[in-house]
């Protein structure tokens, strides 16, 4: 081994997270629990051995932590382009740009998000609040222990599940892998360890945060797509009405009387609903899209740490 050599895994490790510090930190992420498993997985095998021979032989088989993060940013690459979605045709001018969201799968995918971030942070703040105060209640019971591992295990799993949802719906690399747990430890080192973890408290604060985030979401989603939906529909009913069919204001009990203005029931009224529905519709598609990938930077500022 040469004096640069990693002696231990931690050393192995410092030396490839050095190697791809100007990576995503989804990436070293991904690239450290790799290692990691890997390395403790061989030394445990070898007992015979010491750390440092060990590493000396891996060196020639997994490689050394430069070679390791040379590959990692090659198969980066490679997985990146194999997700990118199909280039679409570039749009002619603002208003291609603008109307163009419509093909946007991006968008489509950041409202169901949004419209589903209600359900996800009732769960995640349930789960958080209810984890808390028991693990709290429970500390001075012998049980009290057990559970809060087990309970900060089930938010730390939660964590890489939206994590892989984020990623889905916005594009935005995330983590695919968790964070190694380390070393083996004892059962008091590990509560320690848990308790010291900066991952721990963002973790918990994020599924906290998500309920007040999840309720605005899920307001701005679905008044969007309401009052967008409403006011294109708008001549349709209208025109239904006028033919003799369907009259709403007659099913609401109002004998008839249109409650809103008439010039909305002029053609130029009807007409400027449609186009303020549309445009309104087309708003509301750029926003979730924009939302996503505003949360993506929130959830990987704390689920994520460098």
């Amino acid at each position: 081994m040469t004096n640069n050599a990693p002696r231990s895994v931690e050393e192995y490790l410092r030396q490839l997270r050095a190697a791809l510090k100007n990576e995503d930190p989804a990436l070293i992420q991904d690239a450290l629990y790799d290692a990691e498993e890997y390395l403790r997985a061989e030394v445990a095998a070898h007992a015979d051995k010491s750390e440092a021979d060990v590493l000396e032989l891996i060196a020639s088989t997994y490689g050394a932590p430069d070679e390791v993060a040379a590959a990692y940013r090659d198969t980066e690459i490679k997985v990146a382009a194999a997700l990118r979605a199909p280039p679409k045709p570039p749009a002619s001018g603002a208003l291609g740009r603008f109307f163009g969201i419509f093909s946007d799968g991006r968008a489509y995918a950041g409202l169901l998000f949004m419209l589903f971030s209600l359900a996800t942070g009732i769960l995640y703040f349930t789960v958080t609040v209810v984890g808390t105060s028991l693990s709290l209640g429970l500390a001075i019971l012998i049980i009290g222990v057990p559970f809060f591992i087990t309970f900060i295990g089930v938010t730390r799993v939660l964590a890489l599940v939206e994590c892989r949802l984020v990623e889905t719906v916005s594009g935005v690399r995330m983590p695919r892998r968790p964070h190694h747990p380390g070393p083996p430890q004892n059962f008091w080192s590990r509560v320690v360890s848990m308790v010291t973890d900066r991952r721990t408290w963002t973790t918990l604060a994020y599924n906290v945060l998500m309920l007040p985030v999840g309720i605005l979401y899920f307001t701005l989603a679905v008044v969007g797509v309401a009052v967008s939906l409403a006011l294109i529909a708008a001549p349709v009913f209208e025109t239904i009405r006028a033919l003799g069919g369907f009259d709403p204001d007659s099913a609401l009990g109002r004998g008839g009387i249109h409650m809103e203005p008439q010039w909305l029931s002029a053609p130029g009224g009807l007409l400027l609903c449609f186009i303020v529905g549309v445009l309104l519709l087309t708003l509301t598609l750029h926003a979730s899209r924009g939302i996503t990938r505003g949360h993506a930077a929130l959830a990987k500022s704390m689920l994520v740490l460098p």
